[in-house]
């Protein structure tokens, strides 16, 4: 068994010397650094992290440090912090998974180890209504979220559209279980129904005017090189096959027989374009960009998925 990162000698250590906010955070980024931490669950940097770990521990806004940085920390709030900490850095177990707890878009959702950590780009787009390829936002009558996991995606869909009726599917019941208490907490029940379907298979027989998805997409070799911190989260939700098309393949089949005419199908495909490509040459999507991403979200319509 390796030894672990942080041990309990430097912890004690730890818990002894440290006494204010600024002492904490800037052990934990050493700490983060030395311990070559794996970044992407909602934060990419050390300082960050460990930041919105202290913060979320001492129940204070996350978006309020200063005031604090000069502040001592309780014995106790310190050894709560100092746990989390020591997780994070001896396990590599996602900043979210110990929180329980992601945010995106300026909304908290709920998240646990069957579901992956939100932060998918497609959020971005969302909070822009998908303007300018959907010209009308109240025309969104019937949206769809496949592999909606912990459900944010489909709870962002039904804000950005409020004439919509957004049904959100996930194969895992645990997931499904997550996604129901996030459609709770935002209150959303009137417009949003869960079914449990192998993508679209199981599914109702609906004419979609959106379908977006972030499906499981990570190529074999991608997978088998994941940081450790990634192999927290479920493979279900992660493994797309040898070129990370196989769910894609099905979704581009099926989606044509659950659009509208003037539907649009909002995909992620990651890191995998060049698998994308090499897969569907014949297509010719719309690239969608956002801060964070470039050639990860593509847009097609019913019409040319129907070719």
């Amino acid at each position: 068994m390796l030894s672990p990162c942080i041990d309990n000698s430097s912890l004690l250590e730890a818990q002894q010397e440290l006494r204010t906010v600024r002492d904490l955070l800037r052990w934990s980024v050493s700490q983060f650094n030395r311990c070559q931490l794996a970044f992407g669950h909602g934060s990419d940097n050390a300082w960050d992290e460990a930041a919105y770990l202290l913060l979320h521990t001492l129940h204070l806004p996350l978006d309020m440090l200063d005031p604090y940085l000069d502040a001592t920390v309780l014995e106790s709030e310190r050894a709560a912090y100092l746990a989390l900490v020591a997780r994070r850095c001896n396990e590599r177990v996602p900043a979210a998974y110990l929180t329980g707890e992601a945010w995106l878009q300026g909304h908290r959702f709920r998240v646990t180890a069957d579901t992956i950590v939100p932060r998918s780009p497609i959020a971005e787009l969302l909070a822009e209504q998908l303007q300018p390829w959907i010209t009308d936002p109240d025309a969104i009558y019937n949206a769809l979220d496949l592999c909606t996991g912990s459900g944010c995606l489909a709870i962002l869909t039904a804000l950005a559209f409020p004439q919509a009726q957004v049904d959100a599917v996930d194969l895992s019941d645990a997931a499904l279980e997550v996604a129901q208490s996030n459609i709770d907490a935002f209150e959303l029940n009137d417009r949003m129904s869960l079914y449990k379907s192998d993508l679209l298979d199981q599914l109702p027989q609906t004419a979609y005017d959106l379908i977006i998805c972030n499906p499981p997409y990570v190529n074999e070799q991608s997978m088998q090189n994941l940081p450790k911190e990634y192999q927290h989260e479920p493979q279900l939700a992660l493994a797309g096959g040898d070129d990370g098309m196989d769910l894609v393949r099905r979704i581009l089949e099926a989606a044509p027989n659950f659009l509208s005419p003037e539907g649009v199908l909002v995909l992620e495909i990651g890191n995998e374009y060049d698998n994308f490509v090499a897969a569907f040459p014949e297509l010719e999507p719309i690239w969608l960009s956002t801060e964070t991403a470039e050639d990860q979200i593509l847009l097609l319509s019913r019409e040319q998925l129907a070719l």
